[in-house]
């Protein structure tokens, strides 16, 4: 996390992580603070734009029904080969690391022969030497998406998108604070009917407004990456590990190994605890991690900037309110 954040701040993190849109009177009634002090924390901590509060939408409102992860062996220099990989259309994260692996990947297609075609493209890349592909069945934690389990390929059967829903989801996407006010203008609606629209959106899974850390150089939080290889049924060791608060992503499917999590965590104790709590789980054979380094790519760099924002892509813009929405 940016900066050097004290108890209040990480739970602040942690509250808009579970609603972004939460106001400044409930951030305050949790952190015990006055209300102008909770709202200068948030600012602050949004101030330099490595923490951001963003709408994850259902990958499905895209039209992405195949998701999977890439780990990647370079015969040279990894920066390079990440920033090509990073330019193909079907991926959507991409970091460099330590360990055996020197690049990881997230491609996202909209079916299984769109995703062995970009999977194609990243072994064409030149200084790709080898490559391990997991394609994912179900996602149980991504702060990308709304809260799993999503089984992928993941229908929105459930419910019908139209061009103000869109209009909705591609602002949230980028400014998951924006009052009611901003988001009708994009809309046509009026406030009210687009309260009801976005408590809609949120209620059904479409999209959850959730606070984002972005892996910088300046990131004060050590993130790890690790692939899962069990004994027998997957499913109640990825509910365990699901549960893990220090637990930022988990998928589970086929391929090399069974499951692919990630750890973030404030400092290297505590991503050890974690990573030894998961090798300890009844069931669990082998786990195998590995540090992430730098984000070349994050999903949410996909989101097109607001009109007239410019530079504040990737930020947002607090306001105040009450409820599950700012006003």
């Amino acid at each position: 996390m940016p900066g050097n954040l004290d108890e209040i701040d990480e739970l602040l993190v942690r509250a808009l992580h579970e609603d972004g849109r939460a106001s400044y009177e409930t951030l305050a009634r949790l952190a015990g603070l006055a209300r102008s002090t909770t709202k200068a924390r948030v600012q602050r901590l949004l101030a330099d734009g490595a923490l951001r509060v963003v709408g994850a939408i259902h990958p499905a409102v895209f039209g992405l029904h195949q998701l999977g992860h890439v780990t990647i062996e370079t015969g040279g220099p990894a920066v390079p080969v990440a920033r090509q990989i990073a330019g193909l259309g079907e991926v959507s994260f991409v970091t460099t690391t330590a360990g055996r692996f020197a690049v990881t990947a997230e491609l996202r297609a909209a079916d299984l022969e769109s995703f062995a075609r970009g999977l194609a493209r990243v072994q064409a890349v030149p200084g790709v030497r080898a490559l391990q592909t997991m394609t994912f069945l179900r996602i149980w934690k991504d702060p990308y998406f709304p809260p799993g389990p999503l089984d992928s390929p993941g229908p929105l059967a459930h419910i019908d998108l139209d061009a103000a829903d869109h209009a909705l989801l591609a602002h949230l996407r980028v400014d998951g604070r924006a009052s009611f006010a901003e988001l009708a203008s994009v809309t046509g609606l009026s406030p009210g009917a687009t309260r009801a629209r976005v408590l809609r959106l949120l209620d059904t899974g479409v999209v959850h407004i959730g606070a984002l850390v972005r892996m910088t150089p300046l990131s004060r939080v050590h993130t790890m990456g690790f692939a899962l290889h069990v004994n027998g049924d997957i499913e109640p060791v990825a509910r365990k590990i699901a549960a893990l608060p220090e637990i930022d992503c988990l998928a589970t499917g086929i391929g090399w190994c069974g499951g692919i999590g990630t750890i973030r965590a404030g400092s290297l104790d505590d991503v050890l605890a974690t990573l030894e709590r998961v090798r300890g789980l009844p069931g669990v054979r082998t786990v195998e991690a590995w540090t992430h380094l730098r984000a070349i790519k994050e999903e949410n760099d996909r989101a097109l900037p607001l009109a007239g924002q410019g530079a504040r892509h990737g930020s947002v813009s607090v306001a105040t309110g009450s409820g599950r929405g700012a006003s």
